[in-house]
């Protein structure tokens, strides 16, 4: 007669044993540059920072961000309004690479292209964590809503009068 090992209420030895331990997401074991063209694009929370107009200061990497959004940004949403064709239409709108996101110092803190570049995990209200695309706007991550102009309404040499501080805090605990 063979001992049985204790067991809790609840489970089982047939439950233990030869259970697949479950995969790590795709961004916990992918690095940026092996990632499917799926997968890239989801890592986009769709907060909408990087669209905000940034100012640079002189001879440092020091970054300013503003409340003046980029043209094709819908404020109340937080989404491009020409995802597909956003580099012909803005000139200056940065396409974002597996080698670049780790030289761009104005990328926001909250970046989950960012994050994973730097071998972080992901905020809680990241919809690939949550589930749910709403879970940013309601950590207060999103611009959706806070952000009210665009660059066709804000001259250059006025942007300094727009500077906010919030884009580039991180918010919430991974």
């Amino acid at each position: 007669m063979h001992a049985r090992p204790p067991q809790t209420p609840g489970t089982s030895s047939a439950m233990t044993v030869g259970r697949p331990k479950p995969e790590l997401p795709f961004w916990k074991r992918k690095k940026l540059s092996e990632m499917t063209d799926r997968e890239w694009e989801s890592l986009c929370d769709g907060c909408g920072r990087c669209c905000l107009n940034k100012l640079m200061e002189q001879g440092s990497d020091k970054t300013y961000f503003t409340d003046v959004a980029c043209r094709l940004l819908d404020c109340s949403t937080a989404r491009c309004k020409d995802y597909k064709h956003r580099h012909k239409k803005v000139k200056d709108c940065v396409q974002l690479t597996p080698r670049n996101v780790r030289r761009l110092v104005w990328l926001p803190p909250t970046c989950a292209y960012k994050l994973v570049a730097e071998g972080r995990d992901l905020y809680w209200w990241h919809p690939l964590v949550s589930g749910d695309p709403d879970t940013v706007r309601a950590a207060g991550v999103s611009v959706a809503g806070r952000v009210h102009l665009t660059e066709d309404d804000v001259p250059d040499d006025e942007l300094e009068k727009h500077i906010v501080t919030w884009p580039g805090k991180g918010v919430g605990r991974r």
